[in-house]
């Protein structure tokens, strides 16, 4: 290289960082901050994402137009009905990788369902050992086993891929009122509906790793654990949120006016809603920041226990059910719903979202049913594809 390459290389190299230091002394607008460009752009992407009542995909957005996405993004016909239980539904979940749908009934069973390529749903497994009208289910984070509630009763773990009976929990000493994985499959936790038996943590053999009761420890209405394992949420004595970090056993307390029928927790572990019989659904965030909650309104809810559920990409809504056998959808940002999903005859208890299946949505009632929901667009094209073979 010659030396008059060199002094040239070390000009440019001292021009750049006298650019820099200007930026750094002199105020906008004289100096154009770093990288102020780059910040518009996402902070106006950003901004129509939020402002789009029916975002549901992770598609990357132009800043060339203008972005709105139409309903057709979201669940809004049903697309199948599941008649297999013969009483009321209770409760419906998908699992984690959006490939099995469990549900349980008053019937006194619960089933597992595969969700094939196509989007339809098949019965794989009815697990029939309950003798009790089954309350909920819970998938564990690997989606290898199966919790399901004998009405406040025993609680059973069950093989999914066999659809066997591993272990039953309990005895008529703990009443089973909630339970709640950990991240690692291996461990999970129940709370009691009788006061002073608190929540315990078991692993998959019904080994107590550890418990949380006495007198601070009122009856347990609903629990739940983060996805990514830091806090452990529940519902006590009807009104009380409790929220403990398994860390470093710092809590924090929430009180709500009306009782509280159900608990559910966003994806990425930041957030949580709370149904109550006041007609209302909450939302907070974990880390206690919020002053007061977000509320959603507008479903019917005085007498049952419903349960709601986050959804869609990056949870972007909301779904409830409800008294008036209607299903709800609400954007987060919004507290009126932008959709209300009729075809059900009787009181919706639960909704779940898919968490892979963007676009799919079951939820259970008491007229024995299971229903799933699809986009109008998505319903079309089954129903031509169908005709075609």
């Amino acid at each position: 290289m010659e030396f008059g390459n060199i002094d040239e290389c070390i000009i440019h190299e001292l021009w750049k960082k006298l650019l820099l230091d200007l930026r750094k002394l002199l105020p906008p607008p004289i100096v154009v901050p770093e990288r102020r460009l780059e910040h518009l752009v996402e902070t106006d992407i950003l901004a129509q994402m939020d402002s789009c009542l029916y975002h549901n995909t992770y598609d990357a957005v132009s800043i060339y137009e203008d972005h709105c996405c139409s309903r057709d993004q979201i669940p809004t016909e049903t697309v199948q009905i599941l008649t297999e239980h013969k009483n009321e539904v209770w409760f419906v979940q998908f699992s984690n990788d959006g490939e099995y749908l469990a549900s349980s009934s008053s019937d006194c069973t619960a089933i597992i369902w595969k969700v094939l390529e196509d989007g339809k749903l098949t019965m794989k497994h009815a697990l029939r050992s309950h003798q009790n009208p089954v309350s909920f289910v819970a998938w564990s984070p690997d989606d290898t086993k199966l919790l399901t509630c004998e009405n406040g009763e025993v609680l059973k773990l069950w093989d999914v891929e066999t659809g066997t009976c591993k272990h039953t929990f309990g005895d008529h000493d703990f009443i089973v009122s909630s339970c709640a994985w950990f991240p690692d499959s291996k461990r999970l936790v129940c709370g009691s509906s009788d006061p002073g038996k608190g929540i315990y943590m078991w692993d998959c053999d019904g080994s107590e790793l550890k418990d949380w009761k006495g007198m601070r420890m009122p009856k347990v209405v609903d629990l739940a654990v983060t996805p990514d394992g830091e806090n452990l949420i529940s519902v006590c004595s009807d009104k009380e949120i409790w929220i403990l970090n398994l860390g470093t056993n710092a809590t924090n307390a929430i009180s709500e006016e009306h009782p509280i029928t159900s608990l559910s927790i966003s994806s990425d572990s930041k957030y949580f809603i709370v149904n109550l019989n006041s007609q209302e659904i909450h939302l907070w965030d974990v880390a206690g920041k919020q002053g007061k909650p977000l509320k959603y309104t507008s479903h019917k809810q005085h007498k049952y226990v419903i349960h709601s559920c986050f959804g869609g990409a990056n949870s972007s809504f909301i779904a409830s059910g409800s008294e008036n056998s209607q299903v709800y959808i609400w954007n987060r940002q919004k507290s009126r719903p932008i959709e209300v999903l009729s075809g059900h005859s009787m009181t919706v208890n639960c909704v779940s979202w898919n968490p892979r299946r963007h676009q799919m949505l079951a939820s259970a009632s008491d007229d024995h049913t299971i229903r799933i929901w699809v986009p109008s667009q998505s319903k079309r094209e089954t129903a031509l594809s169908a005709l075609l073979n």
